[in-house]
């Protein structure tokens, strides 16, 4: 097993991870911002109101991206997978 092979298997697994969570941290910080601006407008000050927006985006968001968040996990497992007999010898 060699260091570019190692360094290969972790840059994957990073670029995967954030091709995952992106999606999802950016509807979260979309979301927060605009009610934000609402409660700044609004003078309504309750820290538990974006808890709820933010739930229902995310939720709608990964039943969006539900087909193409599982072929980028499926995908990082098959090679993965494949690189098993590299780490074995």
């Amino acid at each position: 097993m060699s260091d570019e092979f190692v360094f290969d298997l972790i840059t994957s697994a990073m670029a995967t991870t954030l091709a995952v969570a992106g999606p999802l941290l950016v509807t979260a910080l979309i979301v927060g911002i605009v009610i934000s601006v609402i409660q700044a407008v609004t003078q309504i000050q309750e820290q538990t109101l974006t808890f709820v927006p933010k739930l229902g985006a995310i939720a709608f968001v990964i039943f969006a991206l539900m087909p193409w968040l599982m072929q980028q996990l499926v995908s990082f497992l098959i090679e993965v997978l494949q690189a098993i007999p590299m780490v074995v010898t």
